[in-house]
This record gives structure tokens, C-alpha cells and sequence, in this order.
């Protein structure tokens, strides 16, 4: 069952946070809604810690969980190789759990 949450990229305002092609834009995450739906259950994602942009520096959206700052997941279980950072050791998604930090 999927749930409506608030829009990470753009914090719920429908607008793109970094104005790119104009300061009218809607976000490219939720379509100007400032919601999106996440299959439950759910978890923080671990790789943008939640805020949806992409960490590596880029004004994009988070490459792991598409700027919904939350990513679906079935067992709760940490992942072994990133110990729960969603990051591997050169700072890219780690390849086990493809940067959600969990299994």
C-alpha cells in the first residue's frame, strides 16, 4: 500500500529548489504537487539521509530514492557492507544494498 508524504527535493512547496530553469519550475519529483507516494514500508533514505538531493554535490535529485527522501523496504535489516551509510568507501551508493542502507 503506497502512502503520500511530503516532498523531500522541494520540502512540499511543488517548486524546483534551485530554480534551474526559472524560478517558476515546478519540482521535478512531485510535479508541483509537494507530495509523492512511497510503497510501505518505508524507511529514511540512508544515502541522501532523507532530503532527497543527491550528496555527491550535484542539484539533482537523490540517485537512491528519486527525491522522495524515503525508500520502500521489506526486512529492516542493516546492511553488513555499508553498515547502514548507504555509502560505499569512494562515497558512491553501496553495491549490496544499492544505497539504502538496509536489506
Amino acid at each position: 500500500m503506497a502512502k503520500k508524504i511530503k516532498c523531500a527535493f522541494c520540502s512540499g512547496s511543488g517548486m524546483d529548489p534551485y530554480d534551474l530553469l526559472s524560478p517558476l519550475s515546478h519540482c521535478l519529483v512531485c510535479s508541483g504537487t509537494g507530495h509523492v507516494e512511497v510503497e510501505e514500508p518505508m524507511k529514511k533514505c540512508a544515502f541522501c539521509g532523507g532530503t532527497g538531493r543527491n550528496p555527491l554535490g550535484a542539484r539533482v535529485a537523490c540517485i537512491v530514492c528519486g527525491g522522495q527522501g524515503m525508500n520502500h523496504c521489506e526486512s529492516g535489516l542493516i546492511c553488513n557492507q555499508c553498515k547502514g551509510t548507504g555509502k560505499s568507501s569512494d562515497g558512491l551508493p553501496c553495491t549490496r544494498c544499492k544505497g539504502a542502507g538496509y536489506k
